[in-house]
């Protein structure tokens, strides 16, 4: 999975490096409104198949799913085509979105055929023939869409490297399930994953709200150049989070679904989530915050410079955020997604005015700090949530015990670093020595933990 996400993220990386910020807007712009219906597409019935105990789910449920699926998708699609292209059009006075949008959307109509397939390696935790899939599907997407970039493609490019991997894995998936759709569709099958799936997808939706609002407003108030940028940032941080957080999350919301009733176990699965997340994240971040500048400018060049502070500010905000990366999958994998839903909605009636003043007073600057402030609420909610509304009861001191390697770990090396910059301003020697000092400080406070996973890895 590490493979995949990483491919994703270099192909975007060498994308950038090629294309202009213009064009990186284009694709967000149309991103905004394509993905508040892609969040509809499969109706939470995947999390709905995931989270039900096996002795619970018959045949019938992956069927209805799957035609269920199938139809709304093709429902969506003609909605996108008719309705949502020409309005994004309209909203952003970009005529080339009238043809970009329908590109981008090809993949809603076959997301829902992998649907099944997918809950079913998931629930089954066959990882390794989901990576297998997935790896093969963006290694070829990513290759076409370079070779696509170098002639003179354009923003087409990028169009190509966000549906073809989700189109290619079709016939991959049904090789590694070997499961076919029966005419079949049961209305108390639906009623049942219908029932938990609404508010996943109501949490979906809420959560896109919250995670593109700030790209829609950008477009509007701004331009397709500062979207760009803001875009570009976004992928160095909280995007490569998004990635990471995925892989995670998808091995751990069927261990929580499985555990839901057994509430010490899901408390050290879930504080030893956060740690190793943090401890993987937060090196890549401070590198960002550090040396962003010299990085950006000197493998993408110029015309990304104006990149570096909001690179640098929403790389703190995901450092925040990992206090709460897995908090939603364990909320959900409880069974409790109505409560996910309604704490979403809560952030998002703060969230979203928040980043609109922050916008309309300092553009991308803004928009990054107000993300920041919301990623210090986020925490502080996740927290009454755990100690008020739900039976797993984590005090402050525990959480900040669980957290305590990787912060400790990030304050020592932002310092080392910080001052040897003031004496010596050398990008390789800084990287290694942040890198490094890091690395030292997590064996220093983790050494036993560390030696006892190596040793569980080799046996």
């Amino acid at each position: 999975m590490i493979i995949n996400q990483s491919l994703a993220f270099i192909v975007r990386l060498v994308l950038a490096k090629i294309l202009f910020p213009e064009e990186f807007g284009l694709v967000g712009m149309a991103t905004v409104f394509i993905g508040l219906v892609q969040v509809l597409n499969d109706l939470g019935m995947g999390s709905a198949l995931i989270q039900r105990k096996s002795e619970s789910l018959s045949n019938s449920h992956f069927h209805t799913a799957f035609w269920t699926g199938v139809v709304w998708s093709i429902f969506l699609y003609v909605l996108i085509w008719i309705v949502v292209a020409p309005l994004a059009s309209s909203f952003y006075s970009e005529p080339v979105l009238m043809q970009l949008i329908p590109v981008l959307s090809l993949g809603i109509l076959s997301s829902p055929i992998n649907l099944i397939h997918k809950a079913q390696l998931t629930k089954a935790m066959n990882f390794k023939k989901m990576a297998y899939i997935e790896n093969i599907a963006s290694l070829v997407a990513g290759i076409v869409s370079i070779v696509l970039a170098i002639a003179g493609a354009g923003v087409w490019s990028l169009a190509f490297n966000s549906v073809a991997s989700i189109i290619i894995a079709v016939p991959l998936y049904f090789r590694a399930t070997q499961w076919t759709p029966r005419a079949s569709w049961n209305l108390d099958a639906f009623r049942e994953i219908f029932g938990f799936g609404v508010y996943t997808t109501g949490t979906n939706v809420v959560n896109y709200l919250i995670g593109n609002f700030d790209y829609l407003v950008i477009g509007r108030l701004l331009d397709s150049h500062a979207l760009g940028i803001y875009t570009f940032a976004f992928i160095l941080t909280d995007t490569f989070r998004t990635r990471l957080m995925s892989i995670i999350n998808k091995v751990m919301y069927p261990v929580y679904g499985e555990k839901q009733t057994q509430h010490e176990s899901l408390k050290r699965y879930y504080l030893t989530t956060v740690n190793y997340n943090s401890i993987l994240v937060f090196p890549i971040m401070l590198f960002m915050i550090l040396l962003g500048d010299q990085f950006v400018v000197g493998v993408f060049g110029n015309k990304w410079e104006a990149a570096v502070q909001p690179l640098a500010i929403l790389a703190f905000a995901v450092m925040i955020h990992m206090m709460v990366n897995s908090n939603t999958s364990l909320i959900r994998g409880m069974g409790k997604p109505k409560l996910e839903f309604t704490l979403q909605i809560v952030k998002s009636l703060i969230f979203i005015p928040t980043l609109y003043l922050g916008i309309h007073l300092n553009g991308i600057i803004g928009a990054a700090w107000a993300v920041v402030i919301n990623k210090v609420l986020a925490v502080i909610i996740a927290q009454y949530t755990f100690n008020s509304l739900l039976m797993i009861k984590i005090s402050t001191k525990e959480f900040m015990q669980a957290v305590k390697a990787p912060w400790l770990a990030a304050i020592i090396s932002f310092a080392i670093v910080s001052l040897l910059r003031l004496a010596i301003n050398n990008f390789p020697l800084s990287t290694l020595i942040l890198f490094g000092s890091y690395g030292t400080v997590i064996w220093f406070l983790m050494r036993e933990e560390i030696k006892k996973q190596i040793s569980f890895l080799r046996s």
